[in-house]
Order: C-alpha cells, then structure tokens, then sequence
C-alpha cells in the first residue's frame, strides 16, 4: 500500500508527529535527561514505521516536501537576528577567548575529516556529515546541509548527520560532567577559585508577544529572507556554493546591528517564536522522510568517526579550553559546557555546568556568558565554516 500526500496534509502529519514527540519526551526520562528534541522523536518513530513497511514490502508515504526549504530559510534568518555586537562586547575577554575557542572547534572537527574518512572508508564530503555540521550544528544544521551535500552525489549524506546528531546529543551530556570532575579533582579546585564575576545588560530588546509584535517579527522575517536570497546570488559569484538559508542568515545579522545603533525597538522573543516553529516543522519533515533502511551499511564507519570525534572533543576541552580560559573552576565548569556544545547542543551545555554546580558550588561568569557567545558565534560562523569546508572538500 503506498499513501502519496500533498502539502497540507503532509504538514497536518507533521505537526501530529511533532505532537507524539512531545507526549513520548514528557513520559520517557531518557528523552528528557539528554535534550533529544521533540521532532527527532516523533520524526524518528515514523521513519521506523516506514522501516518495518519497507522491509515488509506492505506499506510506503510519500510526503510533499515543498515547503521545507522556506521552513529552512525562516528558521536560519530568525537565527541571524541573535547576533548583536553590543551584546557581545559586554561579555568581555572571557566572552572573546571563548568565541575564539569555539571558531577554532569547529574548523578543527571538520579539518579531522581528511584523516579519519580513510580510516572509515567512506567519501570525505560524507564524512563531514558527522563532523561540526552535526555534532556543534545539531539536527537543525544536519538537515539543513544534508541535501546540500547529497546534491553533490553522496548518497544518504542527511540520514548519516542527523543520526550523528543524534548520537552528539547523548554522547554531549555523557563527557561533560566527568570531564570537569577530572580537571576539579586534579587542579584541587573549588568554588572560591574563580575569575571577577561578569554583570551583562541583555535589556535593550523587548520580551513582549502580541498580534503586533508577531505580525512585525513576521514581516521583518520575511523582507530578510527576500533580501537574503540576493546575497546568495552574489556570493555564489565568487565561485564557492552558498547554500539559501544562508543569505538571510547574513541580512538577519546586519540589521539587527543597525537595529541596536538606532534603539529600534524590537520583539526578539517574537522573531525566536517563530524560527522554532519553522525549525520543528522543517526538522519533523527532513526526519520523516528518511530511509533507515540505507543506514545499516554505513554502521561501522559511523562509529569510527564519531568515536573519534568524541576522543578529540575531551582532549579539546582538557588541554585547550581549561587552559585558554584561565586554568581555574570557572574554567573546569566552561570544559563541561564547551563538551556539551561541540558534541550536542546549548541545552546540553547548560545542563552540564549545572550538575558541576550543583555538586562543586557557583560558578556565575559560566553560566552567564557561555549561553550568549555560543547562541551567537556557533549559529553565524558554523554554517559558514561548514560552506568553505564543502567547497574545498
């Protein structure tokens, strides 16, 4: 039996899966303790439906998938509305040493790619599916370059990074806490070692939601990803591949800037709303769609480069990160934030310092400038690094 849906009716499936996601996240304490998000459950789940239709040969759905690159475009456009300047110079040089930190992660997760894709066996470009598109970019990202990359004749590129993200979410949350107990227990730190605390200002946009500030948030969205779409086209002139979505991201930046210049007034929460409503509908789609079934050949190379993967994100965080970022406790929470970021997701990162908190004492500076420099430079630079890599890969 094979169903073949068209666009509403594909949405209307897509937002029922998001919803049993949700149920099955709310219920399941696994989902929960590692921040595996609501679409990758529910999207998940019907892809192993399909599964079991495929092996049997008794059933098949067929999705209109036509509306997911603007979903894409949105959500990547609402992204580059988080990158203010002004936010950024208050954090200071604890927030400049850690965005120099998480540059350097991510160019050098995707510079491994040369080295380990022999050891595995498999094609570069598919090998940097499970490098920083995956691990620091997530599922959102993964699905994002997947087809850029399967557009190049790599077979299967987006069900390899969003199963590598998925693995980067649970394996994120695994290493940070030992991690930092490591560095804690030898450097015989404590809560008292720690740097001058930081006090950020993030005030100067509004967190008020109505029809207006919605309708707005929506339409400044939308000029973005129009303008956006220009911004591809001359880049694209200088002979490197730039994907869509990230033209907006690059327009959402710069007028968020000029925005902050003048104190124009703008609903941030609004313009977030609305990126994680096109981010869950386009990952709940991309993940419905996959077939599984062509996973299976590509286990153990899979494995050989995420565990590689996982070895260089805690060397990374013990002898780099500890080290640049001041060598005491503030220093060992941020390892453990840093090890949830570069393997999983800022979620991820919060929940780690948080467990070292709890056991070890307060740690103000991680918890308030990590969140903000990672928001910001993994979501502008990531994508961009990610480009240049496929282009020279």
């Amino acid at each position: 039996m094979s169903i073949s849906l068209d666009l509403t009716q594909s949405l209307a499936l897509a937002v029922v899966v998001l919803l049993i996601g949700s149920v099955l996240k709310k219920k399941i304490g696994f989902l929960r303790r590692y921040f595996i998000p609501t679409p990758v459950i529910g999207g998940l789940l019907f892809a192993i439906i399909m599964l079991v239709g495929n092996q049997t040969e008794s059933w098949s759905v067929e999705l209109d998938q036509s509306l997911s690159g603007i979903l894409l475009i949105a959500f990547f456009t609402a992204t580059g509305f988080s990158f203010s300047v002004k936010d950024l110079k208050k954090t200071g040089i604890i927030g400049l040493k850690l965005a120099v930190l998480i540059i350097i992660l991510v160019i050098l997760q995707n510079a491994l790619v040369p080295l380990i894709s022999p050891l595995a066996g498999i094609d570069p470009l598919l090998g940097l599916t499970m490098a920083s598109m995956a691990l620091a970019g997530g599922p959102g990202t993964s699905a994002a370059f997947g087809p850029t990359i399967e557009s190049m004749g790599i077979e299967n590129a987006t069900l390899v990074a969003l199963s590598a993200a998925t693995f980067g979410l649970v394996m994120g949350s695994i290493i940070g806490g030992p991690v930092a107990k490591y560095l804690i227990k030898k450097n015989k730190l404590s809560s008292k070692d720690t740097g001058n605390t930081i006090e950020l200002d993030l005030t100067n946009v509004s967190n008020e939601i109505n029809d207006k500030t919605l309708m707005n948030s929506s339409f400044i969205i939308l000029i973005s990803m129009g303008l956006g779409t220009l911004l591809v086209m001359l880049l694209n002139l200088t002979g490197f591949i730039w994907p869509d979505y990230v033209g907006g991201l690059f327009i959402a930046a710069i007028l968020r800037n000029i925005i902050d210049s003048r104190n124009i007034p703008i609903s941030l929460k609004s313009i977030n709303i609305i990126g994680a409503i096109a981010l869950n509908l386009f990952l709940a789609l991309t993940i419905m769609d996959l077939e599984i079934w062509n996973l299976l050949n590509l286990a153990i190379p899979m494995i050989i480069c995420l565990l590689i993967q996982t070895i260089f994100m805690m060397l990374f965080a013990i002898f780099i990160i500890y080290r640049v970022m001041g060598k005491n406790y503030d220093a060992a929470v941020m390892t453990s934030g840093m090890s949830g970021v570069g393997l999983g997701s800022t979620p991820n990162a919060v929940a780690n310092m948080e467990a070292v908190i709890e056991e070890n004492g307060p740690s103000p500076n991680s918890m308030i400038i990590l969140p903000v420099v990672v928001a910001v430079f993994l979501s502008m630079l990531n994508p961009i690094i990610i480009t240049l890599f496929i282009n020279i890969l």
